[in-house]
């Protein structure tokens, strides 16, 4: 299982793409529709999908063309593309992947075996939105229970109370320590692509969090980078200490 997701269905048959909304709603994710690449490039402009799902055989621009588009854009170089294909031969699947696709499936395909793609290409591409538990340093975050816990070694786990947006924001963090992250980064991966607010917010967040954290000793985790942004480390001079 995975969070729920927007992925955008770039399918020009009517009745493939009504089918995979179905299953992907199903699924508990939030599917979009485009009918050709141009269709795709006019919503990603509005909403930056979460995963693509894209047919080779396109009118006007082909799903592979449309796929190399995407990975020369900064935007949409990192979104997860998933090309379906009624192509097997080894050849096409190397030149799917070589145009910056992460996984090709070939029809007829079963709604499981995409499902399962989907949560693959995830795990990879962008773990903050599976709803696998992260650790690290003494913290774990599980999105599937929506629970932060802390635990030393020998003692009790202690609860840590976040709010929605402090829970997103922690267990973004930890899905990519050790990594700087401006502020705008930030609000496209926390808060959504084109959500209009001001990058003080972050900031804002960013102090409650390490409030809370603070509870157990742990604020020190979420590091400063002066004219930078913010990281996630277990590496903090002071956490080195107190565990020697």
């Amino acid at each position: 299982m995975s969070l729920s997701s927007n992925i955008l269905i770039v399918e020009d048959e009517p009745a493939i793409a009504e089918l995979l909304a179905i299953n992907l709603q199903h699924a508990g994710h939030c599917p979009i529709r485009a009918g050709s690449a141009e269709e795709a490039l006019r919503v990603i402009r509005d909403v930056l999908p979460d995963v693509l799902l894209i047919d080779w055989m396109l009118p006007g621009m082909s799903g592979v063309a449309l796929a190399r588009a995407l990975r020369t854009d900064a935007r949409t170089k990192a979104i997860p593309i998933i090309l379906l294909t009624a192509r097997s031969e080894e050849g096409d699947k190397v030149q799917g992947l070589d145009a910056g696709a992460d996984d090709y499936i070939t029809k007829p395909f079963s709604p499981k075996e995409l499902l399962a793609r989907i949560r693959a290409v995830l795990r990879r591409r962008a773990p903050q939105l599976t709803d696998e538990l992260v650790q690290m340093g003494g913290l774990s975050v599980d999105p599937s229970s929506r629970r932060a816990l802390y635990k030393k070694p020998g003692s009790e786990p202690i609860e840590i109370r976040l709010g929605p947006t402090e829970f997103k924001l922690l267990h973004y963090l930890m899905a990519h320590p050790e990594r700087v992250h401006s502020r705008s980064a930030l609000l496209d991966k926390v808060w959504g692509d084109h959500v209009f607010i001001e990058e003080r917010t972050v900031d804002v967040h960013i102090k409650r969090l390490r409030e809370a954290l603070a509870q157990v000793q742990c604020a020190e985790m979420v590091e400063t980078v002066r004219g930078a942004g913010y990281r996630f480390t277990a590496q903090s001079r002071s956490l080195q200490a107190s565990a020697a």
